[in-house]
């Protein structure tokens, strides 16, 4: 918990992916506008295959100033690939990103349900690439199509409040929960003293290298 009168940062970090469960088109869009509207600086982890799909909205992600990080290529669990496979997707996703956003996504990646993240063979590919793994202190469960907007609400505002300045937060850019929760989380940890920053605005010793304990999509 923050005492009163202490620096409160929270990162907001998206997963910017092809969706593994029903969505509904154009949710990427509305959250860039909720986050405008609120004047909220956020991280987003693009899977280069997004990029490449929807490269307009790759590169307003970039041009809203919000930081980028690498989300692979292909999201798969990255301990299953091989280590030519490990090279070639962090390879192939830092090209697409980069060719749609103009940003190179240096040093940070997130790596896919935060597979690996304690795998010295898959940790030591993306370090060899020049990244470090990004987790996360506290899972928002966006991706649960029962969980209610008001929900993941509650969940990221009482976390953040728990874990205290510097807490690092998973969403995701494509559900309906995580657009419709973004204004509340925002109202109430801004109420209790937070400011939103990208994890290039904390520490690097502040990024967690593991994920917290519970699966991401």
């Amino acid at each position: 918990m923050t005492a009163v009168g202490s620096p409160f940062r929270v990162a907001l970090t998206f997963d910017a992916e092809h969706p593994d469960r029903p969505a509904r088109a154009g949710n990427d869009t509305r959250l860039l506008d909720a986050l405008a509207k609120l004047e909220v600086r956020a991280t987003f982890f693009v899977q280069g295959r997004w990029a490449e799909a929807y490269p307009s909205l790759a590169k307003r992600i970039a041009t809203d100033g919000h930081h980028i990080g690498h989300h692979s290529h292909y999201h798969v669990r990255m301990i299953g690939l091989s280590g030519h496979g490990l090279k070639v997707d962090i390879q192939r996703g830092e090209e697409a990103i980069l060719e749609a956003t103009g940003v190179d996504p240096h040093p940070w990646f997130r790596l896919p349900f935060g597979s690996g993240a304690d795998d010295r063979r898959v940790l030591a590919a993306i370090r060899e690439a020049g990244y470090r793994h990004a987790g996360w202190h506290l899972a928002a469960v966006d991706w649960e199509p029962e969980r209610s907007a008001r929900e993941v609400a509650a969940t990221v505002v009482e976390g953040a409040l728990t874990r205290g300045d510097g807490a690092v937060v998973l969403l995701h850019s494509w559900p309906d929960q995580a657009v419709g929760a973004l204004p509340a989380i925002v109202r109430r940890l801004r109420t209790e003293g937070a400011t939103f920053v990208g994890i290039d605005e904390l520490p690097e010793r502040a990024v967690p290298r593991r994920d917290a304990p519970s699966a991401a999509a």
